[in-house]
């Protein structure tokens, strides 16, 4: 049901069982939640995570992949599509393993993520929720050709955290891919 997508250097694919320990870790680093929620996450909290990506493919109909780098089958984090109840649009997102960090791969994994979504969903734009210290994600955005629009509370485990809303309408997509 998860269709699998390759780039370059990457394997996008729906989670295995072994990926588990991997992504426990990733999101018990505070470096790696420092903007996704602001603390470490439980071994128990990372399962319930990684359960609703899973289960976010049958509600939605996409969702995120695991990210594999093809050079050593390493599980070095998630990328895809989100769009939980109430959020503020289809959102292109990617959390990677700090080991991971700085070589490219957020990119590459997003870059095909949001070509995937302009191709296979009805939608005339794409976002991207970036805490608005997050430097490094929004090197990313810039590199996608997304824009920043205005902050606003987001909402996630009944928290409200400000997120700066980048986007990239279809036809912004367009151009850049020709």
């Amino acid at each position: 049901m998860i269709p699998r997508l390759e780039t370059e250097r990457l394997i996008l694919r729906g989670y295995r069982p072994e990926d588990f320990e991997a992504f426990a870790a990733f999101m018990a680093d505070p470096d790696v939640t420092r903007y996704l929620h602001g603390q470490p996450m439980a071994r128990p909290d990372a399962w319930r995570l990684l359960a609703a990506s899973i289960g976010h493919w049958t509600l939605r109909g996409y969702g995120t992949w695991a990210v594999e780098r093809k050079s050593d089958g390493a599980f070095i984090g998630r990328a895809g599509l989100v769009n939980p109840e109430g959020w503020p649009g289809l959102e292109v997102g990617w959390t990677l393993g700090k080991p991971y960090w700085g070589h490219g791969y957020a990119t590459e994994a997003a870059r095909a993520s949001l070509h995937y979504a302009f191709l296979t969903q009805p939608i005339d734009q794409m976002i991207s929720c970036i805490d608005p210290a997050n430097e490094a994600s929004q090197a990313v955005a810039l590199r996608l050709g997304e824009s920043k629009g205005a902050c606003r509370d987001i909402v996630i485990g009944g928290k409200a955290y400000a997120a700066d809303i980048w986007s990239i309408s279809r036809a912004e997509w367009r151009a850049q891919s020709a």
